[in-house]
């Protein structure tokens, strides 16, 4: 299961501890991925997606889900992330032409 955050890609990295004596051992760095159901707006449902912490404050601070996905580039997002952006973008479209 790859430790991963299915919106913005924050990932594992890699790195040493260094000890008082400049003695470096390999360690990896782990995000803080958590699963998460996000409502969206559009689709009238939660979502439930792998998400950072860091993605969440960013999800928050842009408005929700739907201005998230909509605001965020298809490269950086999963397979699974994508699928709820073009359903999302579906249902907004179809709402502009009803209206």
């Amino acid at each position: 299961m790859a430790r991963r955050c299915e919106l913005t890609g924050k990932a594992v990295q890699t790195g040493h501890n260094v000890s008082h004596a400049k003695n470096r051992n390999p360690r990896r760095f782990l995000p803080n991925v958590q699963k998460m159901s996000l409502y969206s707006d559009a689709l009238g449902q939660g979502v439930r997606l792998k998400v950072s912490a860091y993605a969440l404050r960013t999800v928050e601070f842009r408005g929700g889900l739907d201005n998230f996905l909509m605001r965020s580039k298809d490269a950086d997002l999963s397979i699974k992330a994508r699928r709820v952006k073009r359903a999302v973008s579906k249902k907004l479209a179809a709402a502009e032409t009803a209206a």
